[in-house]
């Protein structure tokens, strides 16, 4: 890891949506290389981690904890360490916990540094069939149904192709 100021790196690290084959030379080596790996669900990154041989020490950071991780983590930061963020399935952030990390740690001037990788909404349209030189990404839809159909009745004139997570 190359650092240029005395503080340390946030990498957002994208990780595989179903196969633990579908993750970048470059994440893995990341992943390999930072002081820490901050991830959503320790015991689901132990997987993909033990797949690769990588020994990273993890610590959680997850939607219930992210507020409170958000100094720890900066404080490491601030120490000269290198963190990863990853998430369960695809890129923190993304519709998953990551958000608010990312936003103090950018409030504090310290580097951020995306590493992408596979997107399961990209994934997805690519073998659709449906246009995909317009589109737009809107993450879940509400849970309760009525609340689905209303979001939907709302974008029903749109002329992009909608996208999804289910």
């Amino acid at each position: 890891m190359d650092n240029q100021t005395s503080s340390g790196t946030l990498y957002i690290v994208a990780t595989p949506v179903g196969n633990l084959e579908d993750i970048t030379f470059r994440a893995v080596k990341v992943l390999e290389q930072v002081d820490l790996i901050a991830a959503e669900d320790t015991r689901h990154s132990k997987k993909l981690l033990s797949h690769y041989g990588i020994q990273t020490k993890l610590i959680s950071c997850h939607e219930h904890n992210e507020a409170n991780k958000t100094p720890q983590i900066i404080t490491h930061l601030k120490n000269g360490l290198n963190i990863a963020l990853i998430s369960d399935a695809g890129t923190p952030t993304i519709s998953d916990p990551g958000y608010k990390l990312v936003t103090a740690v950018a409030g504090e001037k310290i580097h951020v540094i995306p590493i992408p990788g596979c997107s399961a909404a990209i994934a997805g349209l690519s073998v659709s069939g449906l246009p995909t030189d317009s589109f737009l990404f809107l993450g879940f839809l509400p849970k309760k149904q009525q609340k689905q159909r209303h979001a939907l009745e709302a974008l029903k004139k749109q002329p992009p192709t909608l996208i999804f997570y289910e």
